[in-house]
């Protein structure tokens, strides 16, 4: 029996979905003597510092956990878990940590990287550990923007560090008690064979201190990630199916293009390697009640069989149901975290937040973006980027931010802007995708989905011009989209750009080109990929 510290915050459905697939049964902790009592006990930190410290605290859990930890019962923290162990965190001021460890964990600075780390890294081992053993040499999946310090944990604790601009604490452990910055419930097969070893593991009943080993002198490097991207909607039979749009539109021969089963699709992707699994909800499910969406069901079937990041979009707002029930886009996302999402995908309600602030000039907090970063984190904020070239003879003719065209306009014009679009690319609003990704960074997104409309199902490859445009604007990674037609547009994006990852959906679904193809061709072009 695995106890599972599930205090309400988060995607913890995926440690659950692992935990049963190695065959262990879970149970939740009900009370504080819980803590206590249970034979193993994993602690899966999703949300900010701040928020798990205080749920932790209103429950009275705070006191057992450090207890727990001084009787060297089995543990095993999981990302903001690990950061818990220290005395504090930069991203949630004047807030106490579990204070097992001294200093204060503190926010990535080499201005030169994105922040968050969001992607598959590898670990350095300082010492030997029964639960790393046979995967300490694989890429393990991150997602955070704050990081401890090599600096303040001794030998006695230190077990894992990796290198993002700077080498950081991946890994702790002191006897019984584990804990990892990565999640292994989103890192593949690697992950399920260490969760297997903590499961399995005998308990020692003391604390023995294994001496240091050899540190390798080499860094560790994260890799480009390929996420395989699945848009969903209801067919004119009403069945849920994954379908395609040619720039957006999605019908052929007046049917909309059937390309498989969500579900189904998902696993086929994560079998052949994709490091991550996007869900784009094209269809609206306005009247259905909340728990109901069918959406959610979907994420619980597929984080069944699927052991990496998934995302889902469209539909995270506030709406109210066919029998009056109100719901807030906080309300929304909060059900799609605890049906196995790990990340949240913004598009229309994102432009209509960025041009509130911009025409107040001031956060009102009520905005989606604002609201879900506030209590899960930067990371579990994606904002869906759609648009389309407006073509200009000079720069000077537009107020937006501009790039020279090759090739030309339509009408010879040697400048285009991207417009920002809404409802599903049918709508063009006054506002450009530099600015729009600028200001989502600033409400508290952290990740950018850029797609392109003049892009999609050309299979002409990505349009590296944008891209550039929108990452040199940010400081939170970039995910380029829309025109994939080959394994060499990524090689390409990937050399030519500064993107963290690249998307693609109707290659995957058509088969044309299947997902180890993309990777060996990065591999041969010395990119890094798991």
């Amino acid at each position: 029996m695995i106890t599972l510290l599930d205090y309400g915050a988060g995607n913890v459905r995926s440690v659950r979905n692992a935990i049963a697939r190695l065959g262990h049964t879970v149970c939740d902790v009900q009370t504080p003597q819980d803590i206590l009592s249970a034979e193993k006990l994993i602690f899966p930190g999703v949300g900010s510092f701040g928020s798990v410290m205080n749920r932790l605290q209103r429950d009275g859990l705070i006191e057992p956990l450090i207890e727990r930890i001084r009787l060297n019962k089995p543990f095993l923290g999981i990302c903001v878990a690990l950061q818990a162990l220290f005395e504090g965190s930069e991203e949630s001021p004047g807030v106490a940590g579990l204070g097992i460890l001294p200093g204060q964990v503190k926010r990535f600075t080499d201005r030169n990287l994105s922040v968050p780390q969001i992607g598959w890294n590898g670990i350095v081992l300082h010492k030997e550990s029964p639960i790393l053993k046979d995967y300490q040499d694989q890429k393990l999946y991150f997602v955070h923007s704050y990081r401890a310090s090599v600096a303040d944990v001794g030998p006695d604790w230190l077990l894992t560090t990796t290198d993002y601009g700077e080498s950081f604490v991946s890994g702790v452990e002191k006897g019984n008690v584990t804990a990892f910055q990565f999640h292994p419930e989103k890192s593949g097969e690697a992950g399920l064979g260490i969760l297997r070893n903590f499961l399995d593991a005998q308990a020692q009943d003391s604390i023995t201190v294994r001496p240091a080993l050899p540190v390798k002198s080499e860094k560790t490097h994260i890799a480009k990630r390929v996420i395989a991207c699945l848009d969903v909607r209801t067919n004119d039979s009403g069945d849920l199916v994954v379908t395609k749009g040619d720039q957006y539109d999605v019908r052929a021969e007046g049917e909309v293009r059937n390309l498989g089963k969500p579900v189904e699709l998902a696993r086929r992707y994560y079998e052949e390697g994709a490091d991550e699994i996007t869900f784009l909800n094209i269809t609206g499910f306005r009247d259905f009640p909340m728990q109901d969406q069918p959406m959610l069901e979907v994420l619980r079937k597929t984080s069944e069989n699927v052991f990496v990041p998934l995302t889902i979009g469209g539909g995270i707002r506030e709406f109210t149901d066919s029998s009056g029930k109100h719901y807030s886009a906080l309300d929304v996302a909060a059900e799609y975290f605890r049906s196995g999402a790990d990340k949240i995908s913004i598009g229309s309600d994102a432009v209509y937040a960025v041009e509130e602030f911009l025409q107040s000039g001031k956060r009102s907090g009520k905005s989606a973006i604002e609201q879900i970063s506030f209590v899960y984190g930067a990371q579990a904020v994606v904002i869906s980027v759609d648009p389309r070239r407006v073509y200009v003879q000079a720069p000077e003719d537009t107020s937006h931010a501009t790039i020279a065209t090759t090739p030309p306009g339509p009408h010879g014009e040697n400048f285009c802007w991207y417009q920002c679009t809404v409802r599903g690319g049918r709508e063009g609003r006054d506002i450009d995708a530099r600015q729009l990704a600028q200001t989502c960074e600033l409400l508290g997104a952290g990740e950018i989905l850029l797609n392109c409309i003049d892009k999609d199902g050309t299979n002409s490859g990505f349009d590296h011009e944008l891209i550039r445009q929108v990452r040199e604007a940010v400081s939170i990674p970039v995910i380029a989209s829309s025109g994939a037609g080959s394994a060499q547009h990524f090689v390409d994006v990937f050399l030519e750009t500064d993107a963290e990852a690249a998307l693609a959906a109707g290659i995957f679904h058509r088969c044309e080109v299947p997902i180890s193809e993309v990777k060996e061709a990065m591999r041969r072009n010395n990119i890094e990929t798991r």
